[in-house]
């Protein structure tokens, strides 16, 4: 059994981890902050001698507003490469071997959402009887016919 000083000092440690990193993480925010404070100053100082102090001030700020607005537009844009063409092809109908395909493809990540699954039924008892209804009907599927299913029914 695990003693209780043992436990209390692991507890501390998870603590104090979580904390610093926390802590990093603020400080790392103020430094791209300040630095981007102190460029768009230096911007602005290195163009007021040559075409005034206003004039800097609006063009430092409209190429940063060009910036930000190309950054989230780019976020926001749909992607046409043939590679997200091809990734949502395959996978349009999700039948049972595809499902199993992508739990041996994706092993830690199907883990973290069945947990996530898990935890949130305890707390929706309507997810909990989908989730359970569904359950069932791949079982008896797969009892009926001996196999695993391939292909969806229409």
């Amino acid at each position: 059994m695990i003693d209780s000083t043992v436990l209390k000092n692991a507890v501390r440690k998870i603590i104090a981890g979580v904390v610093g990193l926390i802590v990093a993480v603020i400080l790392l925010c103020a430094l791209l902050i300040t630095s981007f404070y102190l460029l768009v100053q230096a911007s602005v100082q290195a163009l007021t001698p040559l075409v005034g102090n206003t004039e800097a001030m609006a063009i430092v700020g409209g190429s940063c507003g060009l910036i930000l607005v190309l950054f989230f537009w780019g976020l926001i844009a749909p992607r046409s490469s043939s590679k997200t063409k091809k990734a949502s092809g395959d996978r349009g109908g999700l039948s049972v071997d595809s499902v199993r395909a992508i739990i041996r493809e994706h092993p830690m990540e199907s883990a973290m959402t069945a947990f996530a699954m898990g935890v949130v039924q305890q707390t929706d008892p309507k997810l909990r009887s989908v989730l359970l209804q569904g359950g069932f009907e791949l079982m008896k599927r797969q009892d009926l016919t001996g196999a695993p299913e391939t292909e969806p029914p229409p």
